[in-house]
């Protein structure tokens, strides 16, 4: 079980993001993040354990952004830890992503995507 909270519009996206992740907290206490639009990328802050140890991080790394995505994480596949939060950002740092569940098919879409270059 898992919370996913997303946000476009005119004000500031991350104190609205952590009001919606804290309502739906209950679906999820090992970990919770993130990912703000900046303008110039995709700014994450994620971090294990209950939705306060996010929102220190939050209020630390200050991300600025109207537009973005929030999860909250029961961890019922993979580490209740960090690098397992969510949202998961692609290599090149351009596309961040939440999902709620398990990928079972992870092994042929990046075959297909690394085939596709």
């Amino acid at each position: 079980m898992c919370g996913i909270v997303g946000y476009v519009g005119p004000k500031e996206a991350a104190p609205i993001l952590l009001q919606g992740l804290k309502g739906l907290e209950y679906r999820g206490y090992d970990s919770a993040g993130v990912a703000l639009l900046n303008g110039s990328g995709v700014q994450v802050v994620k971090r294990s354990g209950k939705l306060s140890a996010l929102v220190e991080a939050v209020d630390e790394a200050d991300p600025r952004g109207t537009c973005g995505i929030a999860h909250t994480r029961w961890a019922t596949h993979g580490a209740p830890n960090d690098v397992n939060a969510h949202p998961h950002v692609s290599s090149n740092g351009r596309i961040a992503i939440v999902h709620n569940g398990i990928i079972e098919n992870f092994s042929a879409l990046k075959t297909m995507l690394q085939d596709s270059g």
